[in-house]
C-alpha cells in the first residue's frame, strides 16, 4: 500500500505540472474500421491457416510454465497477419487478466470471462461494464459509443454482422439496454437511430436455410419494428435480396439514403444451416445467400460517400457459435468467411481511401471454446494439420474463456495504439485491453475539433493518460477492481 500510495501521489504532482504535452493536439484517422471475430482467439486463427495453407503462427507447447513457455515460429497466412500484432485482453468489469496466472495453470482463464455484450460494450465505449449489459456502465448509466461520437462529428456510421442485426456486438455499437437479450427494445433503438447503414441477420420471415418459413417468428425483432422498416416512407432503404447486396457492392448507391440490409435468414447466414457438418468444412452446401464480405463492401460504399469520413464495425458473429458447439468444421468455415471480408475490406480502403486516413483493426471480443491442441492439459500442445485436412485439435471449454485475443492493425493511429500497452504477457508479448482503442478514439481522435483536438481536449486527455497509467500500474500491483474502477473514469473527461 505504501507503494501504491507513492505512485499516486506522484502521479498526482504530474498532473498539477503544465507540460508542453497539454498544449500539443493530436491527429488520428479519418475513418475507423473495426472487424470483430466474434470468439477468434489465436488459435481459431491458427486452425483455419492450417486446413488453408498447412502453415501457421501462434502455437504454444510445453509444460504450464510461464518461464518457459514461448511461441512456437511459424509463418503468416492472411493479409492481415503481416499487420501490426499485440495481444488483448477482454475481462469484465470486475475481474483482471494475469499472464502469470494464465500460463501457469491450464484452467484458471475458465474461472470467470466476459460475455460479448460487456465485451462488446468496452470495445465500442472505452468502459467496463458486468455481463450481459449493452452500452451501459455497470450502474446502467448510458455510455457513449464510437458510432455515436461519429454522427455528432458528421461522419457516417453503420453495423455490420454475420448473426442477427440485434445481437450483443453490433447492439454494442448501436444501443443501450441493461439486459443484452432484450431483442425487441434493442432493435427499436438500433431502428431509430441515425445509424447510415445496419446489415445482419435475423429475418423474421425466413428459416436458417434461407428460406421462406411457414410462420414468422419475431426474436431478433418485433412485429411492430419490422412493419416500420418495411412501411412505404420509412426512412430505411430494406434489401433482403443477394442481388440487392451485390448493386450495393458494386458501387450503386443512392446518396443520402440509410440502408438496411436483413438478409434472409432467421438466425445465421451460414452456421444453423440444416446438416451442417461438425467435423468437415463445407461438407454441407452452403446457404444461397449473401456473404460477409458482400455486406462489408457494400457498406463501405455507403459510408465511404461522406466525406468527413466513417466508423464501421463489422462482426464474423457465428465463430462465437461454433465455438460453444465446439465443432471444427463450421468454426474454419466461419472464419474463412470473416477472413474473406477483411480482405475484401484492405481492397476497399486501397482503392478507395488510404492507410494515411483509415484505420483498420482486426480483433475478437474474447476467445470462445479454449480451442487447443489434442495433447493439451496440464501443459501445452500445437494445433497440427496439413493443408485440406482438420487439424489435431481440442476444446477445453463450451464456453468463453479469459485468455488474450490477438488485435492486428494498421493504418492511420497505429502508432498511438501500439504506445498504449497496458502490459507484457509472457508467452503473447505486449497488449493493450478491449477499451484502448475506443478510448483513444473518444478521448484522443475524435474530440470534435477539425484538427483533432484542442486545449480543453488536450488537457482532458493528458489527464486521462496518467489515470491509465496509474490504472495500469495499480493492476500491475495486483487490484484489480481499483485498477478497473481508475479505467472506468476516463470517458467522462
Amino acid at each position: 500500500m505504501k507503494k501504491l500510495c507513492a505512485v499516486l501521489t506522484a502521479t498526482a504532482v504530474a498532473i498539477a505540472l503544465p507540460t508542453p504535452a497539454l498544449a500539443q493536439t493530436t491527429t488520428g484517422p479519418k475513418n475507423i474500421i473495426y472487424m470483430v471475430g466474434d470468439g477468434m482467439g489465436y488459435n481459431h486463427v491458427a486452425a483455419t491457416n492450417l486446413y488453408q495453407a498447412g502453415e501457421t503462427r501462434y502455437q504454444v507447447e510445453g509444460e504450464a510454465n510461464p518461464a518457459t513457455l514461448k511461441e512456437k515460429p511459424g509463418k503468416a497466412v492472411q493479409q492481415f497477419e503481416n499487420f501490426n500484432l499485440l495481444g488483448m485482453s477482454t475481462y469484465q468489469h470486475g475481474n483482471y487478466y494475469d499472464g502469470q496466472k494464465a500460463w501457469s495453470d491450464h484452467n484458471w482463464v475458465n474461472e470467470s470471462y466476459t460475455d460479448s455484450a460487456a465485451s462488446g460494450t468496452a470495445l465500442a465505449t472505452g468502459v467496463k461494464t458486468a455481463n450481459g449489459k449493452l452500452g451501459v456502465d455497470p450502474n446502467d448509466v448510458k455510455l457513449e459509443n464510437t458510432s455515436e461520437r461519429a454522427k455528432k462529428l458528421g461522419k457516417a456510421a453503420g453495423v455490420v454482422s454475420s448473426v442477427p442485426f440485434s445481437h450483443a456486438t453490433p447492439a454494442a455499437w448501436a444501443s443501450h439496454n441493461p439486459k443484452r437479450n432484450n431483442y425487441h427494445e434493442i432493435a427499436a433503438e438500433m431502428i431509430a437511430s441515425d445509424l447510415d447503414v445496419i446489415m445482419g441477420a435475423g429475418h423474421p420471415l425466413y428459416t436458417d436455410d434461407a428460406t421462406l418459413a411457414e410462420q414468422a417468428t419475431y426474436k431478433y425483432i418485433s412485429e411492430k419494428s419490422y412493419e416500420e422498416i418495411m412501411a412505404e416512407g420509412s426512412k430505411w432503404d430494406v434489401i433482403v435480396d443477394e442481388s440487392e447486396f451485390q448493386a450495393l457492392a458494386d458501387g450503386t448507391v443512392k446518396p443520402d439514403q440509410q440502408y438496411f440490409g436483413l438478409a434472409p435468414a432467421a438466425s445465421t447466414l451460414q452456421f444453423n444451416r440444416t446438416g451442417n457438418d461438425p467435423l468437415q468444412p463445407f461438407a454441407t452446401p452452403e446457404n444461397d445467400i449473401v456473404d460477409l464480405p458482400t455486406m462489408s463492401k457494400a457498406a463501405l460504399n455507403v459510408l465511404g460517400q461522406d466525406e468527413d469520413g466513417f466508423h464501421l464495425m463489422i462482426e464474423g458473429g457465428a465463430i462465437d457459435w461454433a465455438g460453444h458447439a465446439n465443432t471444427i468444421g463450421p468454426n474454419i468455415e466461419e472464419v474463412i468467411d470473416f477472413n474473406e471480408a477483411v480482405d475484401a475490406v484492405i481492397e476497399w480502403v486501397e482503392k478507395n481511401s488510404s492507410w494515411d486516413e483509415t484505420l483498420l483493426i482486426v480483433t475478437a471480443d474474447h476467445e470462445t471454446g479454449y480451442l487447443s491442441g489434442a495433447g493439451d492439459q496440464p501443459g501445452y500442445t500445437a494445433l497440427t494439420g496439413a493443408k485440406g485436412e482438420v487439424p489435431s485439435h481440442k476444446y477445453y471449454s463450451p464456453n468463453h474463456t479469459n485468455m488474450l485475443v490477438p488485435i492486428f492493425f494498421k493504418g492511420a493511429g497505429s502508432e498511438d495504439i501500439k504506445a498504449a500497452t497496458e502490459g507484457t504477457d509472457p508467452v503473447r508479448g505486449g497488449y493493450v485491453d478491449n477499451t484502448t482503442v475506443a478510448k483513444l478514439t473518444l478521448n484522443n481522435w475524435w474530440t470534435g475539433t477539425t484538427d483533432g483536438g484542442s486545449s480543453a481536449g488536450a488537457v482532458a486527455g493528458a489527464i486521462a493518460g496518467v489515470i491509465g497509467l496509474i490504472a495500469a500500474i495499480v493492476g500491475a500491483l495486483n487490484l484489480p477492481q481499483i485498477a478497473d474502477a481508475l479505467r472506468n473514469l476516463l470517458p467522462r473527461f
